[in-house]
């Protein structure tokens, strides 16, 4: 097995438990390897590491597995996945989540979502790549799922080397799939849904905003396949709109209403959400909560600056527009925009809008994905909950 020396001053990183090893942190290799081995890492001072993924042509050119030294085969795929399952039968619902969360999980680049009998599989880097055929057979004699989709069609593989591909890791099914959060019904396309088909991990957050809804007149920006719109019908809002600029998402979610019998509640729109804003407020049109949950405005250090102007734009724009009284659900997935700058971001909006804003309630991202303290890129998504007075 070959060797990876650090950079001396690379090393504490390492030791403090983050799971990724750049270029610029290697000293050398010593020994022979190809693109997805496992190679032993070691320290400047010839200090075990543990061991993890080499990939020479990716920025993040090893991935660390373990800071043991064990053999990383079969078996030990196979407690990783079964301790992840162990730990979301505790926390979550086991018909809906998120099985496998990464480096989280300490199985990097790998996730797998659960939705229903159903499990979706992405395989990120080429290290844990090479290990697919052997994951859907652990994921098969532990879970048994009714099939399992694979949708590895996303550009990040592409830094690693790896092809953009989906399709069946079973035999073939159905790929629009019922699904039940919190109460509520969803079609999940699992095929040609966004990410692996449905966004698992703002459930919690969309069960928190029952108390913010009731009776009121509800905006759901960037609404997609209607989420957190037929979450706010089925808490008795008294009018839901959800906005998003995909005519496929919003039709979508007009299905998702008829499921659940809200179609007299919820209508959608397909609409450029920063545009609707800006009409609403010359119409004088108001609403007694507003839910902001954009895509990631930013996926760079380098467009982070950018981020911010839309941000505070939708932030803006919708307290602006808000009844007195009312509530502000507004959230971020950008990893770079870290909780701190969200909340400036916030703060710098209520001072141009003229508005008062109360913090009732700061949550993250679902429990079923786990932040690593090691690593503050597991932590990406913020919802704030304000009252604007």
């Amino acid at each position: 097995m070959a060797k990876a020396y650090l950079v001396k001053s690379k090393e504490k990183r390492v030791e403090y438990g983050h799971p990724w090893i750049f270029k610029s942190d290697i000293e050398k290799i010593d020994g022979d390897f190809i693109g997805g081995d496992v190679v032993d890492v070691y320290s400047s001072k010839n200090k075990f590491l543990g061991k993890g993924f080499i990939n020479p042509k990716s920025q993040i050119t090893i991935r660390m597995l373990t800071y043991e030294d064990e053999s990383i085969d079969y078996g030990f795929l196979y407690k990783r996945i079964s301790d992840a399952w162990e730990y979301r039968k505790k926390v979550a619902d086991p018909l809906s989540c998120r099985v496998v969360f990464a480096e989280s999980d300490f199985l990097p680049a790998l996730i797998v979502d659960k939705f229903s009998d159903y499990l979706v599989v992405q395989t990120l880097a080429l290290g844990i790549d090479r290990y697919k055929e052997q994951i859907v057979d652990i994921l098969n004699d532990i879970i048994k799922p009714a099939g399992i989709f694979e949708r590895n069609d996303v550009p990040v593989r592409e830094l690693e080397g790896l092809d953009q591909k989906k399709g069946y890791l079973s035999k073939e099914f159905n790929t629009k799939v019922l699904m039940v959060e919190n109460g509520v019904k969803f079609n999940v396309d699992l095929e040609n849904g966004q990410k692996t088909g449905f966004f698992l991990d703002q459930k919690e957050n969309r069960a928190s905003i029952k108390p913010f809804v009731k009776d009121a007149k509800v905006l759901d920006c960037f609404c997609h396949t209607g989420s957190f719109a037929l979450h706010a019908g089925y808490y008795n809002a008294k009018s839901v709109l959800g906005i998003d600029i995909s005519e496929h998402a919003s039709q979508f979610a007009y299905e998702n209403a008829s499921l659940n019998g809200l179609e007299n509640v919820c209508r959608f729109e397909t609409a450029n959400t920063f545009d609707k804003l800006r009409e609403f407020y010359d119409n004088k049109e108001r609403f007694d909560t507003i839910v902001l949950d954009p895509p990631a405005f930013t996926k760079t250090k380098g467009a982070v600056e950018g981020a911010v102007r839309g941000y505070k734009e939708i932030n803006l724009r919708a307290m602006k527009i808000i009844e007195s009284g009312g509530y502000l659900i507004t959230c971020s997935c950008s990893h770079h925009v870290d909780p701190d700058l969200f909340m400036d971001i916030i703060y710098s909006s209520a001072i141009d809008a003229k508005r008062k804003v109360r913090l009732v309630e700061y949550r993250t991202q679902a429990k079923d994905h786990p932040i690593l303290l090691a690593s503050p890129e597991t932590q990406y998504l913020k919802c704030a909950i304000l009252q604007i007075v």
